[in-house]
């Protein structure tokens, strides 16, 4: 054997996932079925309120229950603001003899029942009472995030080191029965602090204040990650859920930070799911947790959405004297899909602000049954163009401006594929206003300043849609991702460790995940040198589900991206329709140019997109489904 295949050998054999050695069910395998998760009630993105950024852990019933009423009064419930969400600071202990929870009633008065119990019967009582529903905290580990990281140690579980233990770990399931059948909650998020830092050197452990778990997350390194065991918690949560609501009135929010490789799998698992750090009141971090979600368009579904965190206007780089990027905060979030989640005390917020919470022109496009995320048009670091897809077929545009400075240019109709040569009409969300434009619309930007419209005009695909218009349907069961990477394009701005150290460097696994419109890597796509400006990109060795709603006919032109390398593995294209085959490409080779490929789906719900390689154990090269489109 020669220096060089040995070489090349050892390469290809590093890219191999350790799941790829061991024997189970083939990931390409056509299943007939979508996977994506639907049980719950998040068939669109839930709408209300937090504790956290307001409160911390200093929450109490008197200051929940006053920006509930708020939420009422001011017409925001009934513009979809219901789940009223107790974030960490409730508990005061673990009742050893029986597992139980004990909440702390100096701060939550009505949670008091006489003879030394406890329950929030009450206070879910009266939310629901008043239109609303009540969402509860916990950490999938023994102990919470403020019993780690509060700097002030206020409102944290108090006694011996069992009864601090209040996480879930060991009483999955006797806590989410306590909190969902006893005590009436319609949501839990579930934090990963437990699982993260609980090293036997660690500061808490070795103190003896907390014990040592795991830890199962490292968030600077996937291949110290345990991301198994935590997707397995995790899913053991979601389990305990589906036993105590069987009427699916329930939402799971996982809330990993985009650790874990959490991109991958949440989708499957859990109703939304956090995919970046936490937010914080200044537009840098605003602009890391937007482009934690920006460029994951098809791992978003009705049912299971992406989770930039919570909003926080009304404070920082988002109060009443900054509007404009308090309403770019809030177009953008709409624009994902995002949960729409105020975490600001609304006894003090003042008219403007309410204002933009409740503009119903842009809650309508973040709660547009259709459940398509925003796709990026156009990406740059200083200027974004999302363009989202709507149920009536309208299109959402908003433009963004990353800088401190004045941005002029325009959006084009191929960048929401209309027809250049028709007339689009626009209607501006925030003032209401109507503009009309052929071929290309200008604009002029203030700094931070974000413009969000909705265009009707004459679609540029007549009788259908390209699949990258409605990642809503398109679900990647299979990315080809075999091993994870840090993602490279999230903007970093300063993190907790200020500016001692290196910096910050690229997070959040998920680089190399289906994309629409570019390649999994970010590039635009071609296969044989033909250029295409829509279609999906992703890894060979993958399977993309897709509900057809009615379609006749699945049509693309296929082939190894020309971005990948030369000597990338030749790849063969699969059509499925409810499981059984309706068409594939001869074995597609590097520089070959595209194949035509279609398929009649008339009468099929589920149609998957396969592409395989000969060695299906290796990391799949970058693939493209060109002018991937269902068609009448």
């Amino acid at each position: 054997m020669s220096v060089r295949f040995a070489c090349c050998i050892a390469a290809l054999l590093a890219t191999v996932s350790p799941l790829a050695a061991q024997a189970g069910p083939d990931p390409l395998a056509p299943t007939g079925r979508w996977s994506a998760y639907t049980r719950g009630a998040a068939a669109r993105p839930p709408m209300g309120w937090n504790s956290w950024n307001a409160f911390g852990s200093g929450i109490d019933e008197r200051k929940l229950l006053a920006s509930a009423q708020v939420i009422v009064d001011t017409g925001l419930a009934a513009k979809g603001y219901r789940y009223i969400d107790l974030d960490d600071g409730w508990w005061l202990r673990r009742r050893t003899a029986d597992g139980r929870i004990v909440i702390r009633t100096a701060n939550f008065p009505s949670a008091d029942i006489g003879g030394g119990e406890t329950s929030f019967r009450p206070l879910t009582d009266r939310l629901h009472a008043m239109g609303l529903k009540a969402g509860i905290y916990s950490d999938i580990g023994r102990n919470s995030c403020a019993q780690m990281y509060s700097s002030d140690g206020l409102n944290q579980p108090e006694g011996n080191l069992a009864e601090r233990e209040v996480g879930l770990y060991d009483n999955i399931d006797r806590d989410i029965g306590l909190y969902f059948r006893d005590w009436g909650f319609d949501l839990i998020k579930v934090d990963a602090c437990g699982i993260r830092g609980l090293t036997p050197d660690s500061p808490w452990v070795s103190s003896g204040k907390m014990r040592a778990l795991g830890p199962f997350i490292d968030s600077e390194s996937l291949g110290r990650t345990d991301i198994s065991t935590v997707r397995s918690l995790y899913g053991q949560v979601r389990q305990a859920l589906e036993k105590y609501n069987p009427d699916n009135d329930f939402i799971y929010s996982l809330c990993l930070w985009g650790s874990a490789d959490v991109r991958s799998w949440a989708k499957d698992t859990g109703n939304i799911s956090r995919t970046s750090d936490d937010i914080a009141p200044t537009w840098g971090r605003m602009l890391h947790s937007l482009d934690s979600a920006a460029r994951r368009p098809l791992y978003a579904h009705p049912g299971s959405w992406n989770d930039p965190d919570m909003l926080y206007i009304g404070t920082g780089d988002f109060d009443a004297d900054h509007l404009t990027e308090a309403r770019a905060h809030f177009a953008l979030w709409a624009m994902l899909s995002a949960p729409l989640m105020i975490g600001y005390d609304l006894s003090k917020a003042p008219p403007a602000l309410l204002d933009i919470f409740g503009n119903s022109r842009v809650i309508a496009v973040d709660q547009d049954p259709a459940g398509n995320q925003a796709v990026l048009a156009f990406d740059t670091d200083d200027l974004q163009i999302f363009v989202k897809t709507l149920a009536n077929g309208d299109k959402a545009v908003a433009v963004v401006n990353r800088t401190g400075g004045p941005i002029s240019g325009g959006f084009t109709a191929d960048q929401l594929k209309l027809l250049k040569d028709a007339d689009i009409a626009l209607t501006d969300l925030w003032t209401g206003e109507q503009h009309s434009f052929r071929g290309e619309y200008k604009f002029k930007l203030a700094a931070h300043q974000t413009l969000i419209f909705t265009a009707h005009g004459t679609r540029r695909l007549a009788g259908g849609f390209y699949l990258s218009e409605t990642p809503g349907i398109v679900n990647p069961a299979a990315d080809g991702v075999l091993v994870p990477e840090e993602e490279p394009l999230v903007y970093r701005p300063i993190f907790w460790a200020g500016t001692h150290g290196s910096g910050e460097h690229p997070r959040y696994g998920g680089w190399g995940g289906a994309q629409p419109d570019q390649t999994p890597y970010g590039l635009n796509l071609g296969i044989g040198r033909q250029r295409f400006d829509t279609g999906i990109g992703i890894l060979a060795n993958s399977r993309l589900e897709v509900r057809n709603q009615g379609h006749a006919r699945f049509s693309a032109q296929v082939g190894i991206d020309d971005s990948a390398r030369m000597l990338s593995a030749p790849a063969t294209f699969y059509v499925y329709g409810d499981g059984k085959l309706l068409a594939r490409s001869p074995l597609m080779r590097f520089g070959q140019a595209p194949f035509a490929l279609s398929a009649d789906v008339r009468g099929v719900k589920l149609v998957e997109l396969v592409v395989r390689t000969p060695t299906p154990g290796i990391q799949g090269r970058p693939v493209t489904w060109g002018e991937a489109a269902l068609l009448d």
